[in-house]
């Protein structure tokens, strides 16, 4: 079989991917101080040089990385981490994965690119050790939970009170205390599941995951002259967390992000929902007026 003028331009453009790819693999080596995973990103830098050759004997052309790519990539491994990036970077990879399948057959080179793509390269990426994914479990439980108390509590009171300050100063307190309480939870757990995580590491994850989220949930209530407008920003806040971290987490563990993204949004809302209604019959019903 001969490769199409078609299916060259697909080539040019793995093979430009692939250059990109190599040069944002070295920059991250190069930023990287642990031995092994330095390693691992000089091995799949390598196999990124390796398949750019390959392709440049079909289409007998040079191509050039984008800087611009390779700056967005390493300012995202910078701050979302370098499995983050490196699973992003698979991401992209598929287009040029399914031409090089196409090809297998009448050019048994391709089939070293395909073998890279789906065996090497992911027996390697397992082998990366980033804290980060450790201890991704006590991120998820600090947000979660702050999510699902939070905007439950903020919803309750919103209807309680009717009083924007007043409302935020509770939830300030509320969430402050819980985030106390979910981060000793999670140090007594991690200390007595035993295995190679810190319990003092996870206790932080998880407070600081909290409060984090306790501060975007009741700013609202502290800029909003009306306590209905500071609920709908907490719900949007909320979803915007809910859909920034379904996003990362499904992309760094290769999971369903659709699946992860509908699970938080239906228990965090309808536990608002709940307590919202609790909130009207406790004003209702005990007649508290503030």
């Amino acid at each position: 079989m001969i490769i199409d003028d078609r299916i060259k331009r697909e080539l040019v453009f793995a093979q430009g991917f692939e250059k990109t790819e190599y040069f944002i693999l070295k920059k991250l080596a190069h930023r990287t101080k642990e031995g092994t995973t330095k390693n691992i990103l000089n091995k799949l830098a390598g196999y990124s040089d390796k398949h750019y050759n390959i392709l440049k004997k079909h289409t007998g052309k040079d191509a050039n990385e984008s800087d611009l790519t390779v700056l967005y990539y390493v300012i995202t491994a910078k701050i979302l981490g370098i499995i983050f990036c490196i699973k992003l970077l698979e991401k992209r990879e598929n287009r040029a994965e399914k031409i090089y399948e196409r090809l297998v057959k009448t050019h048994p080179d391709f089939q070293e690119l395909v073998r890279d793509e789906k065996e090497n390269e992911e027996d390697l990426i397992k082998l990366i050790n980033e804290e980060i994914l450790k201890y991704i479990g006590s991120v998820v439980l600090g947000l979660n939970d702050a999510l699902v108390e939070l905007t439950g509590a903020l919803a309750g009171f919103t209807l309680a009170m009717q009083n924007g300050r007043l409302i935020g100063a509770a939830g300030l307190i509320t969430g402050i205390a819980a985030s106390f309480s979910m981060a000793s939870s999670e140090y007594l757990s991690t200390k007595t599941e035993g295995g190679n995580k810190s319990p003092a590491k996870a206790a932080v994850y998880t407070g600081v995951a909290y409060i984090i989220t306790v501060i975007l949930l009741i700013f609202p209530y502290f800029i909003a002259s009306n306590y209905l407008v500071a609920l709908t920003i907490m719900l949007f806040n909320g979803t915007l967390i809910i859909l920034l971290f379904s996003y990362y987490a499904s992309v760094s563990q290769g999971t369903s992000f659709i699946k992860r993204f509908s699970e938080n949004i239906i228990i965090s809302f309808g536990i608002t929902l709940i307590s919202f209604l609790i909130g009207y019959l406790v004003r209702t019903f005990l007649h508290i007026e503030i």
